[in-house]
């Protein structure tokens, strides 16, 4: 599965882009657009810009795709509990002591 994140390019040389997402930098060719410059907002895909976002768009579903993460995570510890809950009777049922 891949997701569309949009990527701001930091730097440019030649065809290859610096892009950075949160932090993490990578490089991505952007030989198939026209007219990207520093600072403009791109999609990756398979190492490739393929389209170019303005900052809203982008930064709207950067804070989409944070809140997403951050429930996940929520979710996560809320659910960490009761998978331990759930392990600790599993293994009262396997040694015959029964839930």
């Amino acid at each position: 599965m891949c997701l569309a994140i949009p990527s701001r390019i930091v730097e440019i040389k030649d065809t290859i882009a610096t892009i950075d997402v949160d932090g993490v930098k990578r490089e991505a060719s952007i030989m198939l657009l026209e007219d990207v410059k520093k600072g403009d907002y791109v999609i990756v895909h398979a190492g490739f810009a393929i389209s170019k976002l303005d900052e809203k768009s982008a930064e709207q579903t950067l804070k989409a795709l944070r809140e997403m993460l951050d429930l996940s995570d929520q979710s996560f510890e809320e659910n960490k509990g009761d998978a331990k809950n759930t392990e600790a009777s599993n293994r009262g049922s396997l040694n015959g002591q029964g839930a």
